[in-house]
Order: structure tokens, then sequence, then C-alpha cells
């Protein structure tokens, strides 16, 4: 199968299962599992937190952490293409009575911090208590710079407000950025970092934070349903995804060059120069292209995408060279 949907489809390699076959296992409700514990205390020190959570999913890690900054009836501040603004099913205020108040993210994905000023609430009954600033890196494919961050850590402190990053592909800008991922992580408060997308993990993403946040958060994973019990084995494969498989995002970078360079062969295909930054690549597409007839037809040959306006495409550890080839030279026979 050759998948362009999503990092998400991502499977885990031998090695991976033989260390989660092989997991020590207990009660993580009880506090009891190892795996876990042994995650949550790497994740911590390898980015440079007091403490960290696992977590079932991206979501939940975001929305934890939401709930953990915010109490009922406070703001968070985020971009209009904010992950956990547009595609989180609302759970800010659905389950935590959280306001978001979203402002409209510059071309590079970045908040504008004057927009972001005039977004915050006057100390008056009358509005929401503003607390928090999320920011998302990568976004769309694209990365925060290390400026535009300490602009932003030096803003939120200025207005004491807290700084949260939904970083489910934060190891994407790492490597796009040439620095270690702490490099990004010491500006916020609290980071979230998918283990199940590009790094290889089937399931799962950490909540990093101080202890206050993280203890606040484990008893929010609880009232969510979040309690996993003998979690390890999935623990297990987050931590061999951490130490094994940041590096290797590069070669999805590269991949996602070579399939924006290959689409711009085709006719009625266009990628923007310069667009793609990390693993996702966005093509506009000729309004005569059906594109959801062809991605039916595609599917026959075990070649899955989603037809969109723009066409949103993704690398990661299961797209080769060879497999952008095949996917080009059914594209054209299409077209």
């Amino acid at each position: 199968m050759i998948d362009f949907r999503s990092d998400t489809v991502t499977q885990p390699c031998k090695t991976m299962r033989e260390v989660m076959h092989n997991a020590p296992l207990g009660d993580d409700v009880y506090g009891d599992d190892p795996s876990v514990n042994a995650l949550e205390q790497f994740a911590a020190q390898r980015h440079g937190f007091a403490s960290a959570l696992f977590c079932s999913s991206g979501t939940q890690a975001n929305l934890l952490a939401l709930m953990a900054h915010c109490e009922r009836g406070d703001e968070y501040i985020c971009g209009q293409r904010a992950h956990n603004y547009q595609f989180e099913g609302g759970g800010a205020a659905v389950l935590g009575s959280i306001q978001p108040q979203p402002i409209e993210n510059e071309k590079d994905g970045s908040l504008c911090l004057t927009k972001v000023k005039a977004a915050i609430k006057a100390d008056d009954f009358h509005f929401a208590k503003t607390k928090l600033v999320s920011l998302e890196n990568t976004i769309g494919g694209q990365v925060l710079s290390l400026d535009y961050l300490k602009s932003a850590r030096d803003f939120v402190d200025e207005y004491q407000l807290s700084l949260h990053l939904d970083g489910a592909r934060v190891y994407n800008a790492a490597i796009k950025l040439g620095v270690d991922i702490r490099e990004i992580t010491q500006y916020f408060d609290s980071v979230s970092v998918c283990l199940s997308k590009g790094l290889g993990a089937p399931v799962g993403s950490i909540l990093l934070g101080d202890e206050a946040l993280i203890t606040k958060a484990r008893r929010w994973r609880k009232v969510l349903g979040g309690g996993m019990r003998q979690a390890g084995m999935l623990a297990a494969a987050g931590q061999y995804a951490l130490e094994h498989n940041t590096k290797r995002l590069s070669d999805d970078h590269n991949n996602a060059q070579y399939l924006a360079t290959q689409l711009n062969t085709l006719c009625g295909f266009h990628v923007e120069p310069g667009s793609v930054e990390t693993n996702i690549v966005y093509a506009n597409v000729d309004n005569e292209i059906d594109l959801v007839a062809i991605s039916q037809r595609l599917a026959t040959q075990n070649i899955l995408f989603s037809p969109g306006a723009p066409l949103r495409l993704v690398t990661h550890l299961g797209i080769t060279r060879e497999s952008i080839d095949t996917f080009i030279h059914a594209l054209a026979a299409e077209i």
C-alpha cells in the first residue's frame, strides 16, 4: 500500500514490535507500569521539562494541556488554522468550558503578536479571562523560526500568559532547523509531541510540563477516560520512536521535495516553489481534473490519497522514492 493521506498511517517496524512484545507491564493508573514510567521520565528529560504524561492521542494531550492551564470560563488564543481549534471536535469548549479566541494565521503559520495583544481581554467580568496562547509547530508543514518563538515567549511573559505548543510534528521542525529539540521546547510552558505520526509508533502522544501542570493533567486524563492500565507496550513503542526515529525524518523531507518536483511535471498540477518545508506537500490542481474519481481508481491499485483543494500529500517512513515514482506514473496515466 502506498498511502499519502497522512503520516498517521505509519506501521511499527519489526524491531519496534519486538520491543512492544517484551515490554514489562503494570497498572499505569496506579503508577505501576515500568514502561510507561520509563517513557515519561525519558521524555521529560529529553525535552527539558520536569514531568511528562503519556496520552492516548495528540487530541487528548492538547485538551489536557488546555484544561490544565485554564479553568471554566477562561480563554486561550490560537490561530484560525490551529489543529486544537479546527480539528479536535471543539473539545476545549465542549469538555473544558474554555473559550477559544482564534485569530488569523500569518502566511508563515505564525500569529502576529500585535493581533494577539489586541485579542487579550480586559480584566472585566464581562469577558472571559485570557490565560494562554497556543502555537503549532509545524503548522501545515511550515516551521516557526526560533526568533519568532523567542518573541512569543517574551510576549507572554510581558502579559502574564502561559504558552502551549501543539508539537505534533515538532521533530520535523527541529530537523528542518537543524537544532536539538530543546532549542524549540525551551520557550514553552507545555508541549504535546505526537509519537504516532512520522516517528512511527502505533499509538500515543506525550504532554510535557512542570510537575504541577502534569499532576493536574493526569487527573483530567482520568476524568476523560484516559487511564489505560497496562499501556506499557504502547509506551515502549513510543520510547523506541523517540530514540531511533527522529533523525530519519530528513528522509521524509527530501522525499516531499522530490514529490513536489515530480508533481510539477504533470499537466494541471502546480506546487509553489519553496512551499515545501518538511513532509507535507500542497498542490493546486486544475478544475477539469476529477481528483475524486482518480483517487477511487488509484485505490484499486493500492495507492491512497485524499482528494481536496488544494491536494494535500504527506510523506513518511512508508513512502520511498519508488513509491513516489509509482504514484506519479499512475497519476500521469489518469490525466
